[in-house]
Protein backbone atom coordinates (compact mmCIF):
# COMPACT_ATOMS: atom_id res chain seq x y z
CA UNK A 1 0.00 0.00 0.00
CA UNK A 2 1.14 3.34 -1.23
CA UNK A 3 2.28 5.58 2.01
CA UNK A 4 0.50 8.62 2.24
CA UNK A 5 1.67 11.96 2.25
CA UNK A 6 1.94 13.71 5.88
CA UNK A 7 -1.24 14.46 7.37
CA UNK A 8 -2.08 18.51 7.90
CA UNK A 9 -4.05 19.62 10.52
CA UNK A 10 -5.55 23.14 9.75
CA UNK A 11 -4.15 25.87 12.33
CA UNK A 12 -1.87 23.71 14.14
CA UNK A 13 1.32 23.74 12.86
CA UNK A 14 3.29 20.22 13.36
CA UNK A 15 6.31 20.33 15.75
CA UNK A 16 8.74 19.27 13.78
CA UNK A 17 9.13 18.90 10.28
CA UNK A 18 8.26 15.70 8.82
CA UNK A 19 12.08 15.62 7.36
CA UNK A 20 13.85 16.11 10.75
CA UNK A 21 11.27 13.49 12.47
CA UNK A 22 12.76 11.02 9.52
CA UNK A 23 16.03 11.67 9.96
CA UNK A 24 15.84 10.74 13.69
CA UNK A 25 14.64 7.30 12.63
CA UNK A 26 17.76 7.10 10.44
CA UNK A 27 20.64 8.76 12.01
CA UNK A 28 22.56 8.28 15.27
CA UNK A 29 19.95 9.64 17.93
CA UNK A 30 20.85 13.85 18.40
CA UNK A 31 23.37 13.62 15.73
CA UNK A 32 21.75 16.12 13.35
CA UNK A 33 23.03 19.58 12.59
CA UNK A 34 21.68 22.04 10.26
CA UNK A 35 23.52 23.80 7.59
CA UNK A 36 20.98 25.91 7.09
CA UNK A 37 20.63 29.83 6.68
CA UNK A 38 17.57 31.89 6.07
CA UNK A 39 16.66 31.47 2.78
CA UNK A 40 16.30 34.63 0.38
CA UNK A 41 14.46 35.58 -2.59
CA UNK A 42 14.16 37.88 -4.81
CA UNK A 43 12.63 41.42 -4.45
CA UNK A 44 9.99 40.63 -6.79
CA UNK A 45 7.80 37.52 -6.14
CA UNK A 46 4.84 36.35 -7.86
CA UNK A 47 1.30 37.82 -6.90
CA UNK A 48 0.55 35.46 -3.45
CA UNK A 49 3.79 33.73 -3.72
CA UNK A 50 5.02 35.70 -0.49
CA UNK A 51 1.58 34.42 1.19
CA UNK A 52 2.17 31.06 0.24
CA UNK A 53 5.57 30.65 1.08
CA UNK A 54 4.45 31.66 4.68
CA UNK A 55 1.71 29.41 5.03
CA UNK A 56 3.65 26.07 3.78
CA UNK A 57 6.16 27.45 6.75
CA UNK A 58 3.53 27.41 9.14
CA UNK A 59 1.85 24.24 7.59
CA UNK A 60 5.37 22.38 7.36
CA UNK A 61 7.66 23.92 10.56
CA UNK A 62 10.23 24.03 7.71
CA UNK A 63 11.37 27.19 6.70
CA UNK A 64 12.39 25.88 2.98
CA UNK A 65 11.17 23.28 0.90
CA UNK A 66 14.70 21.24 1.62
CA UNK A 67 16.87 21.24 4.73
CA UNK A 68 20.26 20.08 5.09
CA UNK A 69 23.28 19.52 7.87
CA UNK A 70 24.93 16.84 9.04
CA UNK A 71 24.78 13.89 11.12
CA UNK A 72 25.97 10.29 11.94
CA UNK A 73 24.99 6.60 10.67
CA UNK A 74 27.01 3.97 12.55
CA UNK A 75 29.12 6.98 14.06
CA UNK A 76 30.22 7.68 10.79
CA UNK A 77 30.03 11.50 9.89
CA UNK A 78 27.64 11.84 6.27
CA UNK A 79 26.37 15.08 4.97
CA UNK A 80 22.42 14.86 4.34
CA UNK A 81 20.14 16.53 2.63
CA UNK A 82 16.30 16.08 3.53
CA UNK A 83 12.87 16.95 1.55
CA UNK A 84 10.16 18.83 3.46
CA UNK A 85 7.29 17.96 1.31
CA UNK A 86 4.96 19.75 3.63
CA UNK A 87 6.39 22.85 2.41
CA UNK A 88 4.97 23.19 -1.01
CA UNK A 89 5.06 19.81 -2.24
CA UNK A 90 8.69 19.77 -1.24
CA UNK A 91 9.35 21.33 -4.88
CA UNK A 92 12.56 23.06 -5.42
CA UNK A 93 12.48 27.23 -6.20
CA UNK A 94 15.72 29.09 -6.81
CA UNK A 95 16.08 29.42 -2.43
CA UNK A 96 15.69 25.94 -2.41
CA UNK A 97 18.38 25.02 -5.12
CA UNK A 98 21.06 27.66 -3.35
CA UNK A 99 20.72 25.43 -0.02
CA UNK A 100 21.00 22.67 -1.74
CA UNK A 101 24.14 23.48 -3.84
CA UNK A 102 25.67 25.04 -0.65
CA UNK A 103 25.63 21.78 1.11
CA UNK A 104 26.66 19.62 -1.43
CA UNK A 105 30.09 21.98 -1.88
CA UNK A 106 30.84 21.96 1.67
CA UNK A 107 29.97 17.89 1.89
CA UNK A 108 32.64 17.47 -1.32
CA UNK A 109 35.10 20.49 0.39
CA UNK A 110 34.58 18.48 3.84
CA UNK A 111 35.17 15.16 2.21
CA UNK A 112 31.85 14.24 3.59
CA UNK A 113 29.76 11.04 2.53
CA UNK A 114 26.81 12.64 0.97
CA UNK A 115 23.12 11.04 1.46
CA UNK A 116 19.79 12.55 0.02
CA UNK A 117 16.59 11.65 0.94
CA UNK A 118 14.53 13.65 -1.51
CA UNK A 119 10.21 14.08 -1.46
CA UNK A 120 9.60 16.26 -4.13
CA UNK A 121 6.95 17.03 -6.71
CA UNK A 122 9.52 18.80 -8.68
CA UNK A 123 10.57 22.37 -9.60
CA UNK A 124 8.19 25.14 -8.21
CA UNK A 125 6.21 26.02 -10.51
CA UNK A 126 5.74 29.56 -9.06
CA UNK A 127 9.54 30.45 -9.74
CA UNK A 128 9.14 28.58 -13.62
CA UNK A 129 12.25 28.65 -15.46
CA UNK A 130 14.52 29.97 -13.22
CA UNK A 131 13.90 27.77 -10.39
CA UNK A 132 14.26 24.58 -13.11
CA UNK A 133 17.17 25.21 -14.69
CA UNK A 134 18.93 25.72 -11.15
CA UNK A 135 18.74 21.55 -11.38
CA UNK A 136 21.60 21.52 -13.62
CA UNK A 137 23.79 23.09 -11.16
CA UNK A 138 22.79 20.65 -8.07
CA UNK A 139 23.37 17.35 -10.71
CA UNK A 140 26.63 19.28 -11.74
CA UNK A 141 27.51 19.60 -7.92
CA UNK A 142 26.94 16.22 -7.08
CA UNK A 143 29.12 14.70 -10.05
CA UNK A 144 32.06 16.69 -8.50
CA UNK A 145 31.36 15.02 -5.47
CA UNK A 146 31.22 11.52 -7.11
CA UNK A 147 34.31 12.61 -9.25
CA UNK A 148 35.86 13.39 -5.58
CA UNK A 149 35.94 9.38 -4.87
CA UNK A 150 33.06 10.31 -2.61
CA UNK A 151 30.01 8.21 -1.82
CA UNK A 152 26.44 10.03 -2.89
CA UNK A 153 23.48 7.37 -1.57
CA UNK A 154 19.76 8.24 -2.43
CA UNK A 155 16.66 7.01 -0.34
CA UNK A 156 13.44 8.04 -2.53
CA UNK A 157 10.96 8.98 -0.09
CA UNK A 158 7.19 9.08 -1.37
CA UNK A 159 6.36 10.67 -3.01
CA UNK A 160 9.87 11.68 -5.89
CA UNK A 161 8.44 12.98 -9.16
CA UNK A 162 9.53 15.65 -11.70
CA UNK A 163 12.80 17.04 -12.22
CA UNK A 164 14.32 15.89 -8.67
CA UNK A 165 13.75 12.67 -9.79
CA UNK A 166 15.04 13.87 -12.69
CA UNK A 167 18.67 15.21 -11.68
CA UNK A 168 20.18 14.86 -8.28
CA UNK A 169 17.15 11.81 -7.06
CA UNK A 170 18.85 10.04 -9.95
CA UNK A 171 22.45 10.01 -9.24
CA UNK A 172 22.88 8.11 -6.44
CA UNK A 173 25.67 5.46 -6.80
CA UNK A 174 23.13 3.16 -4.39
CA UNK A 175 19.97 3.98 -4.69
CA UNK A 176 16.82 2.54 -2.33
CA UNK A 177 13.33 3.49 -1.80
CA UNK A 178 10.36 3.75 1.02
CA UNK A 179 7.96 1.16 0.37
CA UNK A 180 5.23 2.15 -1.30
CA UNK A 181 7.07 5.34 -2.60
CA UNK A 182 5.61 7.04 -6.03
CA UNK A 183 8.82 7.28 -7.82
CA UNK A 184 7.92 8.81 -11.33
CA UNK A 185 8.76 11.40 -14.14
CA UNK A 186 5.17 12.33 -14.35
CA UNK A 187 3.27 12.44 -11.26
CA UNK A 188 0.08 10.57 -12.50
CA UNK A 189 -2.28 13.84 -11.54
CA UNK A 190 -0.06 15.71 -14.38
CA UNK A 191 -0.35 12.76 -16.83
CA UNK A 192 -4.08 12.14 -16.09
CA UNK A 193 -4.77 15.85 -16.78
CA UNK A 194 -2.58 15.86 -20.06
CA UNK A 195 -3.41 12.60 -21.83
CA UNK A 196 -7.15 11.74 -20.39
CA UNK A 197 -6.45 8.52 -18.57
CA UNK A 198 -5.23 7.28 -15.75
CA UNK A 199 -1.30 6.50 -15.74
CA UNK A 200 -0.97 2.59 -15.34
CA UNK A 201 -0.70 1.27 -11.67
CA UNK A 202 1.29 0.22 -10.19
CA UNK A 203 4.00 1.11 -12.51
CA UNK A 204 5.62 4.14 -11.01
CA UNK A 205 5.56 2.01 -7.14
CA UNK A 206 9.26 1.47 -5.52
CA UNK A 207 8.86 -1.89 -5.51
CA UNK A 208 7.85 -2.50 -9.19
CA UNK A 209 10.81 -0.40 -10.15
CA UNK A 210 13.63 -2.77 -8.14
CA UNK A 211 12.02 -5.73 -10.04
CA UNK A 212 13.91 -3.38 -12.77
CA UNK A 213 16.80 -2.89 -11.35
CA UNK A 214 16.49 1.31 -10.73
CA UNK A 215 16.68 1.27 -7.15
CA UNK A 216 18.51 -1.43 -5.46
CA UNK A 217 16.41 -2.21 -2.41
CA UNK A 218 12.84 -0.99 -0.98
CA UNK A 219 13.31 -0.67 2.83
CA UNK A 220 11.55 0.70 6.17
CA UNK A 221 13.42 3.28 7.91
CA UNK A 222 14.73 0.84 10.86
CA UNK A 223 16.09 -0.92 7.72
CA UNK A 224 17.10 1.34 5.88
CA UNK A 225 19.65 2.50 8.93
CA UNK A 226 21.40 -0.83 9.14
CA UNK A 227 21.67 -0.86 5.07
CA UNK A 228 23.24 2.81 5.43
CA UNK A 229 25.31 1.60 8.29
CA UNK A 230 26.68 -1.38 5.98
CA UNK A 231 27.25 0.45 3.31
CA UNK A 232 29.07 3.15 4.80
CA UNK A 233 31.08 1.09 6.74
CA UNK A 234 32.45 -0.92 3.64
CA UNK A 235 33.03 2.36 2.19
CA UNK A 236 34.99 3.32 4.69
CA UNK A 237 36.36 -0.11 5.02
CA UNK A 238 40.62 -0.12 5.35
CA UNK A 239 42.85 -2.41 3.45
CA UNK A 240 43.85 -4.47 7.01
CA UNK A 241 44.30 -7.82 5.18
CA UNK A 242 47.80 -9.78 4.55
CA UNK A 243 49.22 -10.30 1.42
CA UNK A 244 49.74 -13.60 0.88
CA UNK A 245 53.89 -15.11 0.48
CA UNK A 246 52.97 -18.12 -1.50
CA UNK A 247 53.25 -19.09 -5.22
CA UNK A 248 51.26 -22.08 -6.64
CA UNK A 249 53.20 -24.90 -8.08
CA UNK A 250 51.98 -25.99 -11.49
CA UNK A 251 49.81 -28.94 -10.04
CA UNK A 252 49.03 -32.01 -12.46
CA UNK A 253 45.10 -32.62 -12.60
CA UNK A 254 43.70 -34.97 -10.04
CA UNK A 255 42.27 -37.32 -12.62
CA UNK A 256 40.79 -36.76 -16.09
CA UNK A 257 40.10 -33.29 -16.50
CA UNK A 258 36.30 -34.74 -17.42
CA UNK A 259 35.69 -35.22 -13.34
CA UNK A 260 36.21 -31.33 -12.58
CA UNK A 261 34.14 -30.08 -15.20
CA UNK A 262 31.05 -32.18 -13.86
CA UNK A 263 32.50 -31.50 -10.20
CA UNK A 264 31.75 -28.05 -10.81
CA UNK A 265 28.71 -28.67 -12.21
CA UNK A 266 26.95 -30.06 -8.92
CA UNK A 267 24.44 -28.73 -8.05
CA UNK A 268 25.65 -28.69 -4.14
CA UNK A 269 29.00 -27.36 -5.07
CA UNK A 270 29.44 -24.03 -3.36
CA UNK A 271 28.94 -20.71 -5.78
CA UNK A 272 28.97 -17.10 -5.07
CA UNK A 273 25.88 -17.41 -2.54
CA UNK A 274 27.90 -19.38 -0.40
CA UNK A 275 31.17 -16.89 -0.51
CA UNK A 276 29.62 -13.84 -0.06
CA UNK A 277 28.32 -15.68 2.63
CA UNK A 278 31.63 -15.64 4.29
CA UNK A 279 31.70 -11.61 4.04
CA UNK A 280 31.80 -9.56 7.21
CA UNK A 281 29.76 -7.18 5.31
CA UNK A 282 27.93 -7.40 2.73
CA UNK A 283 25.29 -4.55 0.76
CA UNK A 284 23.48 -6.31 -2.39
CA UNK A 285 22.65 -4.11 -5.12
CA UNK A 286 20.60 -4.50 -7.96
CA UNK A 287 20.73 -4.58 -11.91
CA UNK A 288 22.34 -2.17 -13.71
CA UNK A 289 20.47 1.38 -12.02
CA UNK A 290 19.17 2.30 -15.22
CA UNK A 291 15.92 -0.28 -15.57
CA UNK A 292 17.93 -3.62 -15.82
CA UNK A 293 17.73 -6.55 -14.14
CA UNK A 294 19.75 -10.09 -14.97
CA UNK A 295 19.80 -12.35 -11.49
CA UNK A 296 22.62 -14.32 -13.41
CA UNK A 297 25.08 -12.08 -12.29
CA UNK A 298 24.96 -10.33 -8.97
CA UNK A 299 26.57 -7.14 -7.64
CA UNK A 300 27.23 -6.28 -4.35
CA UNK A 301 29.82 -4.32 -1.70
CA UNK A 302 31.62 -6.48 0.76
CA UNK A 303 34.36 -6.66 3.11
CA UNK A 304 36.32 -9.84 3.53
CA UNK A 305 38.98 -10.22 6.46
CA UNK A 306 39.11 -6.66 6.83
CA UNK A 307 39.23 -5.54 3.26
CA UNK A 308 36.46 -4.04 1.37
CA UNK A 309 35.47 -4.54 -2.19
CA UNK A 310 33.05 -4.28 -5.24
CA UNK A 311 31.74 -8.30 -6.08
CA UNK A 312 30.49 -8.51 -9.26
CA UNK A 313 30.06 -12.50 -10.26
CA UNK A 314 27.70 -14.90 -11.84
CA UNK A 315 25.49 -17.00 -9.45
CA UNK A 316 25.50 -20.35 -11.56
CA UNK A 317 22.46 -21.17 -8.71
CA UNK A 318 20.39 -18.38 -10.15
CA UNK A 319 21.20 -18.77 -13.40
CA UNK A 320 19.76 -21.97 -13.61
CA UNK A 321 16.39 -20.84 -12.66
CA UNK A 322 16.30 -17.83 -14.39
CA UNK A 323 18.46 -18.60 -17.16
CA UNK A 324 22.11 -17.72 -18.50
CA UNK A 325 24.04 -14.43 -18.31
CA UNK A 326 22.78 -12.27 -20.98
CA UNK A 327 23.56 -8.70 -22.01
CA UNK A 328 21.87 -7.12 -18.93
CA UNK A 329 23.78 -8.95 -16.47
CA UNK A 330 27.10 -7.63 -18.30
CA UNK A 331 25.67 -4.06 -18.50
CA UNK A 332 25.33 -4.80 -14.20
CA UNK A 333 29.02 -6.45 -13.84
CA UNK A 334 29.63 -2.29 -16.31
CA UNK A 335 27.97 -0.09 -13.44
CA UNK A 336 30.08 -2.58 -10.82
CA UNK A 337 33.42 -1.58 -12.72
CA UNK A 338 32.55 1.95 -12.79
CA UNK A 339 31.21 1.77 -9.12
CA UNK A 340 34.82 0.64 -8.26
CA UNK A 341 36.65 3.38 -10.29
CA UNK A 342 34.37 6.20 -8.64
CA UNK A 343 34.31 4.94 -5.07
CA UNK A 344 38.25 3.99 -5.75
CA UNK A 345 37.45 0.60 -3.98
CA UNK A 346 39.17 -2.64 -5.23
CA UNK A 347 37.05 -4.90 -7.58
CA UNK A 348 36.25 -8.85 -7.15
CA UNK A 349 35.30 -10.78 -10.29
CA UNK A 350 34.12 -14.29 -9.73
CA UNK A 351 33.35 -16.60 -12.84
CA UNK A 352 31.20 -19.52 -12.68
CA UNK A 353 28.87 -19.59 -15.78
CA UNK A 354 27.59 -22.18 -18.11
CA UNK A 355 28.13 -19.80 -20.48
CA UNK A 356 26.25 -16.96 -22.05
CA UNK A 357 22.20 -16.31 -23.40
CA UNK A 358 21.93 -17.72 -26.73
CA UNK A 359 18.58 -16.11 -28.08
CA UNK A 360 17.44 -13.20 -30.17
CA UNK A 361 17.12 -11.14 -27.22
CA UNK A 362 20.50 -11.76 -26.19
CA UNK A 363 21.42 -10.57 -29.80
CA UNK A 364 19.49 -7.49 -30.30
CA UNK A 365 20.19 -6.55 -26.83
CA UNK A 366 24.15 -6.81 -28.22
CA UNK A 367 25.76 -9.54 -25.91
CA UNK A 368 29.05 -9.66 -27.72
CA UNK A 369 29.30 -5.77 -28.05
CA UNK A 370 28.80 -6.01 -23.71
CA UNK A 371 31.45 -8.88 -23.63
CA UNK A 372 33.92 -7.19 -25.59
CA UNK A 373 32.52 -3.75 -23.11
CA UNK A 374 33.24 -5.93 -20.06
CA UNK A 375 37.18 -6.55 -21.65
CA UNK A 376 37.79 -3.22 -22.55
CA UNK A 377 36.32 -1.71 -18.98
CA UNK A 378 38.11 -4.21 -16.99
CA UNK A 379 41.56 -4.08 -18.70
CA UNK A 380 42.07 -0.37 -17.95
CA UNK A 381 40.45 0.11 -14.46
CA UNK A 382 42.12 2.08 -12.29
CA UNK A 383 41.60 0.36 -9.28
CA UNK A 384 42.93 -2.92 -8.16
CA UNK A 385 41.33 -6.04 -9.82
CA UNK A 386 41.10 -10.03 -8.21
CA UNK A 387 39.98 -12.67 -10.53
CA UNK A 388 38.30 -15.63 -8.67
CA UNK A 389 38.04 -18.73 -11.07
CA UNK A 390 35.43 -20.32 -8.42
CA UNK A 391 34.00 -22.93 -11.19
CA UNK A 392 32.81 -22.79 -14.78
CA UNK A 393 34.53 -20.75 -17.14
CA UNK A 394 32.70 -21.08 -20.14
CA UNK A 395 32.47 -18.68 -23.34
CA UNK A 396 32.06 -15.27 -23.40
CA UNK A 397 30.68 -14.92 -20.58
CA UNK A 398 33.46 -15.73 -18.55
CA UNK A 399 35.74 -13.74 -20.49
CA UNK A 400 34.21 -10.89 -19.71
CA UNK A 401 35.39 -11.17 -15.86
CA UNK A 402 38.99 -12.23 -16.60
CA UNK A 403 40.94 -9.28 -17.00
CA UNK A 404 42.84 -9.09 -13.98
CA UNK A 405 45.95 -7.53 -11.72
CA UNK A 406 45.68 -11.20 -9.68
CA UNK A 407 43.98 -14.76 -11.14
CA UNK A 408 43.28 -17.51 -8.33
CA UNK A 409 41.31 -20.46 -9.68
CA UNK A 410 39.86 -23.29 -7.20
CA UNK A 411 41.43 -26.60 -7.98
CA UNK A 412 38.85 -28.50 -9.91
CA UNK A 413 37.77 -24.83 -11.54
CA UNK A 414 38.33 -24.43 -15.41
CA UNK A 415 38.17 -22.09 -18.48
CA UNK A 416 37.20 -23.22 -22.50
CA UNK A 417 35.82 -21.01 -25.49
CA UNK A 418 32.60 -23.47 -24.62
CA UNK A 419 31.26 -25.89 -22.79
CA UNK A 420 33.33 -29.05 -23.66
CA UNK A 421 30.17 -30.35 -25.44
CA UNK A 422 30.45 -27.57 -28.05
CA UNK A 423 33.37 -28.02 -28.81
CA UNK A 424 32.42 -31.27 -29.33
CA UNK A 425 29.77 -30.45 -31.47
CA UNK A 426 31.83 -27.91 -33.55
CA UNK A 427 35.02 -30.78 -33.70
CA UNK A 428 32.74 -33.69 -34.37
CA UNK A 429 29.32 -33.21 -34.87
CA UNK A 430 28.51 -34.94 -31.75
CA UNK A 431 28.82 -33.72 -28.11
CA UNK A 432 29.75 -37.15 -26.95
CA UNK A 433 33.50 -36.53 -27.41
CA UNK A 434 33.38 -33.44 -24.92
CA UNK A 435 35.65 -35.78 -21.89
CA UNK A 436 38.15 -35.57 -24.45
CA UNK A 437 38.52 -32.35 -25.64
CA UNK A 438 38.23 -30.98 -21.84
CA UNK A 439 41.87 -32.78 -22.04
CA UNK A 440 42.99 -31.66 -25.69
CA UNK A 441 42.07 -27.91 -24.87
CA UNK A 442 43.63 -27.03 -21.84
CA UNK A 443 41.15 -26.03 -19.70
CA UNK A 444 42.17 -27.21 -16.12
CA UNK A 445 43.44 -25.04 -13.59
CA UNK A 446 47.02 -26.30 -13.90
CA UNK A 447 47.20 -25.63 -17.61
CA UNK A 448 45.82 -22.15 -16.83
CA UNK A 449 48.88 -21.74 -13.85
CA UNK A 450 51.35 -23.11 -16.48
CA UNK A 451 50.19 -20.72 -19.05
CA UNK A 452 50.26 -17.32 -16.88
CA UNK A 453 46.53 -16.90 -16.92
CA UNK A 454 45.97 -17.27 -13.73
CA UNK A 455 48.50 -16.95 -10.74
CA UNK A 456 47.61 -19.30 -8.16
CA UNK A 457 45.36 -22.41 -7.74
CA UNK A 458 43.73 -22.59 -4.32
CA UNK A 459 43.49 -26.57 -3.38
CA UNK A 460 40.42 -28.18 -2.57
CA UNK A 461 41.02 -31.07 -0.44
CA UNK A 462 38.39 -33.62 -0.41
CA UNK A 463 37.64 -34.14 3.01
CA UNK A 464 36.56 -30.23 3.28
CA UNK A 465 33.56 -29.08 3.91
CA UNK A 466 31.55 -26.41 1.93
CA UNK A 467 31.46 -23.89 5.26
CA UNK A 468 35.88 -24.38 5.69
CA UNK A 469 36.26 -24.30 1.70
CA UNK A 470 33.98 -20.48 1.50
CA UNK A 471 36.18 -19.37 4.58
CA UNK A 472 39.16 -20.10 3.62
CA UNK A 473 38.36 -18.19 0.22
CA UNK A 474 37.10 -15.69 1.35
CA UNK A 475 40.41 -15.36 3.41
CA UNK A 476 42.26 -15.72 -0.04
CA UNK A 477 40.18 -12.96 -1.60
CA UNK A 478 41.23 -10.22 0.90
CA UNK A 479 44.84 -11.82 0.53
CA UNK A 480 44.67 -11.41 -3.11
CA UNK A 481 43.38 -7.88 -2.80
CA UNK A 482 45.70 -6.74 -0.98
CA UNK A 483 48.48 -7.74 -2.64
CA UNK A 484 46.69 -6.66 -6.20
CA UNK A 485 47.16 -3.07 -4.87
CA UNK A 486 50.98 -3.58 -4.66
CA UNK A 487 51.11 -3.99 -8.60
CA UNK A 488 51.66 -1.62 -10.99
CA UNK A 489 47.71 -1.28 -12.07
CA UNK A 490 46.55 -1.74 -15.03
CA UNK A 491 50.04 -2.48 -16.10
CA UNK A 492 50.04 -6.38 -14.99
CA UNK A 493 46.44 -6.62 -16.99
CA UNK A 494 47.41 -5.62 -20.45
CA UNK A 495 50.89 -7.34 -19.81
CA UNK A 496 49.69 -10.34 -18.59
CA UNK A 497 47.54 -11.46 -22.04
CA UNK A 498 50.24 -9.22 -24.06
CA UNK A 499 52.37 -11.95 -23.24
CA UNK A 500 50.66 -14.63 -24.10
CA UNK A 501 49.80 -13.21 -27.58
CA UNK A 502 53.84 -12.97 -28.31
Amino acid sequence: MRPVAPAEVPGVPPARPAALVFADQVLDPGSFRSWDTPPVYGPTLAPGYAEDLARARARSGADEAALTGEGRIGGQRVAVLLSEFRFLAGSIGTATAARLLRAVERATAERLPLIAFPASGGTRMQEGTPAFVRMIAIANAVGAHRAAGLPYLVHLRHPTTGGVLASWGSLGQLTTAEPGALVGFLGPRVYQALYGAPFPEGVQQAEHLEQFGTVDAVLEPAQLREWLTAALGVLAGAADGTAPDETSAVLEPAGPVWRSVTLTRDPERPGLAEVLGQAEALVPLSGTGAGERDDALRLALARFDGVSCVVVGHDRAAAAVHGPVGPGALRTARRGMRLAAELRLPLLTVIDTHGAELSQAAEEGALAGEIARCVAELSTLPTPVVSLLLGEGAGGAALALLPADRAVACEHAWLSPLPPEGASVILHRTPDLAPQLADQQRISAPELLREGVIDRILPEPFEEDAGTFTRRLARTVAAELTRAATLDIPHTRLTRFRSLAH
